[in-house]
């Protein structure tokens, strides 16, 4: 006596290979869901990267400046503070950002396959 899962796979072999399609299509886009991701934290880290970079250079700039001028401006405080505010902001959605379980519906779905198979015994 053969397990019905075998049998129905000896009859039948198209419904595993639709069913592993199915998997595929839906690999494909739990795939596509990732890489979104992945791509719009990478984007913004690296706009806080150019940010604190842009932050760096300009308030060197403005520390050589007011040390040869040997006055204080308020644009030597606001020209870098636009980049900092900038970079803290990214930053902070960066970190605020976090990875959501992908692949779940996966799981989820080779679960209840798994439990088909475990109540066809």
């Amino acid at each position: 006596m053969l397990h019905p899962f075998i049998s129905t796979l000896i009859r039948r072999p198209n419904l595993l290979i639709d069913h592993l399609g199915g998997y595929a299509e839906l690999i494909r886009e739990e795939a596509s869901e990732a890489s979104v991701d992945l791509i719009r934290r990478a984007f913004i880290w690296a706009l806080a990267a150019v940010g604190a970079m842009l932050f760096l250079i300009l308030a060197g700039v403005a520390i050589m400046l007011g040390a040869v001028t040997n006055q204080f401006h308020w644009a030597l405080v606001a020209v870098p503070a636009v980049p900092l505010v900038l970079t803290l902001a990214a930053f902070f959605k960066a970190q605020k950002l976090l990875p959501p379980s992908h692949f779940s519906e996966v799981r989820a779905q080779f679960d209840r396959d798994a439990q088909a198979l475990r109540s066809a015994a």
